[in-house]
């Protein structure tokens, strides 16, 4: 797989009317830092099967996307991201998935039917993801494409083996920073130019006795990474502005 871009796609609209506080993209950001990834989108959209539609064609349409999607798999009436996977990333059509039949049938017995059954109606060559949990499974499909229950307790150790077994290592990332007592324009020409593959972000605060402005310079190549952030540091020790070294994450 060539370096991937991530994303997260939280599905629901207890979570946008507040009545359940999402879980999904803090742990999923510190998971893929842990393994040298980084997120470059996240969307928390309502139970509502046009915009998931699209919310799932645009990620699809993204360089080398590899999405994590919570929410809306089960079986009841609002829970739409199987059939919406199927027409946005398949032929539009959900098959039976016979081992997905069988998990629900052995765990559930008679109470599977007539809706938890439901949940082995997946898209055309889904495979299967094991819930720690209730043993209901999640899907994936093309090795990029994972969705996944809403509940935490069991999506998130689906994540974990998503990192550990399918998704390859990233390269860490280096990351210097400094806090400097000035106005982020200073900055500027040197944010302009940068060399490709350094990633440059400026925080800038107001306090009572004047700016200060948080710098941090990343690259997956360290000596880059220090190079050019020895730029940064060599303008303001010429212009004799006063900063301080943070800790390198």
């Amino acid at each position: 797989m060539k370096t991937p871009a991530f994303f997260t796609l939280i599905i629901g609209t207890e979570i946008l009317n507040q009545r359940r506080r999402d879980a999904h993209f803090d742990f999923v950001a510190k998971a893929l830092a842990k393994k040298g990834h980084t997120l470059s989108g996240s969307f928390v959209i309502e139970d509502d099967p046009a915009l998931i539609v699209q919310t799932l064609k645009f990620i699809a349409s993204q360089p080398n996307p590899v999405l994590f999607s919570f929410g809306g798999i089960g079986s009841t009436p609002d829970d739409h991201t199987r059939k919406c996977a199927a027409i946005a990333l398949r032929d539009g059509n959900l098959y039976e998935h016979p081992e997905a039949k069988k998990i629900i049938e052995e765990r559930l017995g008679k109470d599977a039917y007539p809706h938890p059954i439901k949940m082995a109606q997946l898209p055309k060559g889904a495979q299967l993801l094991e819930n720690p949990v209730n043993q209901m499974p999640a899907f994936y499909l093309d090795e990029r494409y994972f969705f996944m229950p809403g509940f935490p307790e069991m999506s998130h150790p689906m994540v974990e083996y998503i990192l550990e077994n399918i998704i390859p290592q990233g390269a860490p990332t280096h990351r210097f920073t400094l806090t400097a007592q000035c106005k982020e324009n200073l900055f500027i020409e040197l944010m302009e130019n940068a060399p490709e593959g350094v990633e440059i972000s400026s925080l800038p605060k107001l306090y009572d006795n004047g700016w200060r402005v948080t710098l941090s310079v990343a690259s997956k190549d360290e000596a880059l990474a220090k190079a050019t952030f020895g730029k940064f540091v060599s303008l303001l020790e010429h212009k004799q502005i006063p900063y301080t070294l943070n800790d390198e994450h």
